[in-house]
């Protein structure tokens, strides 16, 4: 109940502040989603497929983040204020907002005992996540563990697990949309297909950073034709990166490189991405601004991310 009260609180200042938040929400999950190998289940999911064709990536969570710590907090940082110059909020100031939330916390109370074993339940979680290379934990006995504890503790119930359908339709999907990818793959589909590409390129003298240039950002914009970052990495993940190999890119770098750009273009346009489709139902933006802006973001993010990504992914070894 407090719960539904402090969202119904929070609607309202959104409401407030015109759609600015709303679109910025949206442009700053995509680079949010990107900066955590945990914060977005295809992230998983393109690392398992690289796994599948030979690509390993040492260290997971490790390697994820800090091939993505410094692009991605470039983006976050500067998307408000782009975000701000094209669709400035009619309301500027919200001096009411700091002593709302003040007195609303107050009325809320200290945190709870069940809140307090979900704090330490993730973090003991997510630290195994990070050293579990290290300890000979799977990343998926940590995330078992962690829902075992959370439910022997009574902070969840099985009746919650039952209620979040998203997830068990995720989970649905995986197990089809994984096993379709494996049998392109053992079929000789994606095989033929990267030599073909690969071919290709390296026939037209096209080097190796010419080619990752190039296949990235055909991956990127060939998401305006999918409405779901899940089937995009299921249908042409593997494909693009077995192209990428063929070319000569460097593994690793053309593994990451593609997960990256996996969340990165959720935002493009209102089906982009689950919590695109989210947000923009609430129907406070039109679909002009949605693609503008998206265009706009992505443009800005792919600069980002091509310059201090190629500098900053030297500097750490991914390449």
């Amino acid at each position: 109940m407090e719960h539904n009260r402090l969202l119904t609180i929070m609607f309202k200042v959104l409401l407030m502040i015109d759609f600015f938040l709303l679109i910025f929400l949206v442009q700053a999950s995509s680079s949010s989603s990107a900066l955590f190998l945990t914060a977005a289940a295809q992230n998983l999911l393109c690392l398992n497929l690289a796994e599948s064709v030979g690509v390993e990536i040492p260290n997971r969570w490790v390697s994820w983040l800090k091939g993505a710590c410094i692009p991605a907090l470039l983006t976050l940082l500067a998307s408000p204020y782009i975000v701000y110059k094209l669709y400035p909020p009619e309301t500027k100031k919200t001096i009411d907002a700091p002593s709302m939330a003040k007195r609303r916390l107050e009325q809320m109370g200290p945190m709870k005992t069940s809140e307090w074993l979900m704090v330490v339940i993730m973090l003991v979680t997510v630290s195994l996540w990070i050293a579990g290379e290290h300890i000979k934990v799977a990343s998926v006995i940590a995330a078992m563990l962690g829902l075992s504890l959370l439910l022997l503790l009574g902070v969840l119930t099985w009746e919650d697990c039952l209620s979040e359908k998203s997830a068990w339709d995720t989970l649905a999907w995986f197990g089809v949309l994984v096993g379709m990818a494996t049998q392109l793959n053992t079929l000789g589909v994606i095989p033929w297909l990267s030599k073909s590409v690969g071919d290709g390129l390296n026939s037209r003298s096209i080097s190796w950073p010419g080619s990752f240039a190039i296949l990235q950002l055909s991956y990127f914009f060939i998401h305006y034709l999918f409405a779901s970052q899940t089937a995009h990495v299921s249908a042409l993940y593997t494909a693009f990166l077995k192209m990428q190999i063929e070319a000569k890119v460097p593994g690793v770098l053309a593994a990451l490189g593609l997960a990256y750009n996996t969340n990165l273009f959720g935002a493009l346009a209102h089906y982009s991405s689950g919590q695109a489709a989210v947000y923009f139902g609430a129907g406070y933006v039109e679909l002009p601004h949605v693609f503008k802006l998206g265009i706009v973001v992505a443009v800005f993010n792919i600069i980002v991310w091509m310059l201090s990504g190629a500098a900053w992914f030297k500097i750490v070894g991914i390449y």
